[in-house]
């Protein structure tokens, strides 16, 4: 498609400097947003034939008929420009940020002796708000904890000096159990209680460390002047803290105020984990879904959902460890894409944080939209494993032989993913003499396929064979045979590595081992072999049993089978009665059985 004239001249026009872009159609609807380096740069890639594989891309392009831009003096300007820009107009072909949730804060209230609680709303009254917290059990576990160490009030009294002294107000149960220190009755002072809040301030933002500090100095100098109750309370909340710390540090205590970003992706969407740490303790994690619109890369979506996420939580971090190497500048923060050492641990952290929370997400995809995880995973599996179209249905084979006794081979069959056990087929090898894995598969996939040919049946789109390259150069001998080779795409897996082989490729492919392509494979392959092996043993069982019972003289294979279906294994036949035998297979043969069997003994 030839770009138009006037959209020539407005990209020749555009400056080299950082600001963002709009694209609008000729209706005047805002589709796109964009923040750039380099507008001109930028702008113009869109406009080059070979930039873009993706289709949503070229439709886009194809939309543009005008393009306002805003300069601005940094990229970062740009980025915080283009985020307040999406959230206002929401066009249709930006990344959406799914989160939706209102999160709990720790709100500290503004007033004499402050009370410490949990909340959703944010009230602009001066009162010190932490959070927001992801998670409500991470809040609950601090809160908790500042709960045990210090003993504040709950009550909503006004705690005026004026109030106090006129007796307004009587101690209550919360005091008489111990969870309170009595305040309102000048029972705790004021200088007391706000130093019990400067301690609670510093474990909410993390600063573990100094209030252990700052305990340690008070438990020996209640010790020296010999003030021996108040020591051992300072001792028994510096044990908890300490505890408290054991289980929260993750890493060197020595990583202070620190904010950590990683990013893990599928075809549609991008899932970004953010964690808050301080002294080597997490104290904040939150994951976010990002919806891909033009086939982002997951720098992009990590340039993106940074500046929205240190918005979300107040983040003044001068710090950002990040899972991908960006170009981002933001001023006055320094950027670190770690590679060895606790860094690197946390970010490995943060990955499986994103991770698990995709995960979470496709298996309740699976339930609530079964549909749409199907064409997610099948657009996945197409993208994984380098296919021209998506592998809706998928044939597995595997071969099973005892010292070349008994041969045979299985074709398990996955429609969307799943097994379709009613198309499963078992094969007795007919034409390979001895144990030989290669001529056994390449004739069941031949076998297999003539008879789709011949019944004019569709033809898998992908091919899993079990084995290495041995049995897959076999299977595709087999392909080649019938002249459907290029309508088929076809790959081996090997089992100790979980390598995956194509046809004239020496080179394997891995996957990631958490992957949902492997694991479909995996299912593939596992489920061809319990098939296969299932088949196997029933029929070197039977072949067993039946030469055992046809060694009886006058038992043929026809009672040696009614025997074996009314008593189900030899050892039954032996140990049954002759009524029990006669009533079987009648009185003649139960006697030459039964004698066989005593002759035995």
């Amino acid at each position: 498609m030839e770009t138009p004239n006037h959209i020539k001249d407005i990209i020749q026009n555009l400056p080299l400097k950082p600001g963002i872009y709009q694209y609008f159609d000729k209706d005047g609807k805002l589709l796109y947003v964009g923040k750039a380096k380099k507008l001109k740069n930028r702008v113009s890639s869109y406009f080059n034939k070979n930039r873009y594989e993706n289709g949503k891309t070229r439709l886009l392009v194809k939309k543009i008929d005008q393009i306002e831009f805003i300069v601005t003096d940094t990229e970062f300007d740009a980025l915080l420009l283009e985020n307040s820009l999406i959230k206002k107009h929401q066009p249709p072909y930006n990344i959406q940020l799914r989160d939706d949730k209102t999160y709990p804060w720790i709100c500290i209230k503004k007033e004499r002796f402050p009370r410490v609680f949990a909340t959703r709303q944010l009230i602009k009254d001066g009162s010190e708000y932490y959070g927001p917290y992801a998670s409500v059990r991470m809040m609950k576990t601090v809160l908790d904890l500042v709960g045990k160490l210090y003993k504040t009030r709950t009550c909503n009294y006004n705690l005026s000096e004026a109030n106090i002294e006129a007796g307004k107000f009587r101690l209550c149960l919360e005091y008489h159990i111990g969870n309170c220190k009595g305040p309102c009755e000048a029972e705790q002072t004021e200088e007391d209680y706000m130093n019990s809040i400067r301690h609670i301030r510093n474990i909410i933002k993390g600063n573990i460390s100094e209030v252990i500090q700052l305990l340690k100095e008070q438990m020996q100098e209640h010790a020296a002047n010999l003030e021996f109750e108040q020591a051992h309370e300072a001792k028994q909340r510096l044990e908890l803290l300490e505890k408290y710390q054991a289980k929260s540090t993750v890493v060197s205590a020595s990583i202070h105020n620190v904010d950590v970003f990683s990013i893990t992706s599928d075809v549609n969407h991008g899932y970004v984990n953010f964690m808050k740490v301080n002294n080597g303790a997490i104290i904040q994690s939150h994951t976010i879904e990002l919806k891909k619109k033009l086939d982002e890369s997951n720098d992009q979506l990590l340039e993106l959902a940074i500046p929205e996420l240190r918005e979300q939580f107040n983040s003044l971090s001068r710090e950002i460890f990040v899972s991908e190497p960006l170009e981002l500048e933001i001023p006055n923060v320094t950027l670190y894409n770690p590679q060895r050492g606790d860094k690197k641990k946390l970010i490995e952290l943060s990955k499986k944080n994103a991770h698990y929370y995709m995960r979470e997400r496709h298996q309740m995809l699976e339930k609530t939209d079964p549909e749409r995880h199907v064409n997610r995973l099948m657009l996945q599996m197409k993208e994984d494993l380098r296919l021209t179209e998506e592998p809706r249905h998928i044939e597995c084979f595997d071969n099973s032989n005892f010292q070349g006794a008994y041969p045979v081979a299985a074709c398990v069959v996955f429609k969307n993913g799943k097994p379709a056990k009613k198309e499963y087929r078992h094969f007795n090898i007919k034409t390979v003499e001895g144990p030989n894995d290669f001529a056994s598969m390449e004739e069941v996939v031949y076998r297999r396929y003539r008879r789709l040919l011949h019944e004019g049946r569709d033809l898998p789109q992908l091919i899993i064979i079990d084995g290495g390259k041995g049995q897959l150069s076999s299977a595709v001998e087999a392909l080649d045979r019938l002249g459907i080779r290029q309508q088929v795409a076809i790959i081996g897996i090997a089992k100790k590595l979980e390598e995956l082989f194509y046809p004239g490729d020496s080179i394997p492919l891995y996957l990631d081992k958490r992957s949902e392509t492997l694991k479909v494979i995996q299912n593939l392959r596992n489920e061809a072999h319990r098939f296969g092996i299932t088949f196997h043993r029933d029929k070197r069982s039977k072949g067993t049993i039946t030469t055992e019972l046809e060694n009886i003289n006058g038992i043929g294979n026809k009672t040696a089978e009614a025997l074996l279906q009314q008593f189900k294994s030899v050892k039954r036949i032996r140990d049954a009665s002759l009524e029990e035998l006669q009533a079987a297979i009648g009185l003649q043969k139960a006697q030459l059985v039964r004698q066989y069997f005593d002759a035995e003994v």
